[in-house]
């Protein structure tokens, strides 16, 4: 597994403990469950001096949402080689049961 693999998969699995949030993939359907990768891993991207994760919102407000998610993942990257990287969080979509009284 490369450095960017184990970064991704680690970014990823922190992610999962920030409620509210889920990492943008193209298909959420039945079907793309049973396909024997992880598609999270096209939520997130690395490149030398940026590192980009797509998410969804799943509940609103969403800046306190990316402020934690923020500071996680910050966490994720200290002491690689990506510590000095900026960290974006795209915010792709809102879920609309986040948008349901």
């Amino acid at each position: 597994m490369t450095a960017r693999s184990e970064l991704t998969a680690s970014l990823l699995s922190a992610l999962r403990d920030v409620p509210g949030l889920r990492p943008a993939t193209p298909s959420t359907t039945a079907a793309a469950a049973n396909l024997p990768w992880d598609l999270d891993v096209m939520a997130v991207d690395i490149s030398e001096d940026v590192v980009e994760i797509r998410v969804v919102a799943l509940s609103v407000p969403i800046p306190p949402l990316t402020e934690t998610a923020g500071a996680v993942l910050r966490a994720v990257l200290a002491g690689t080689a990506w510590e000095n990287a900026s960290l974006r969080l795209v915010v792709t979509d809102v879920d609309a049961a986040a948008l349901t009284p």
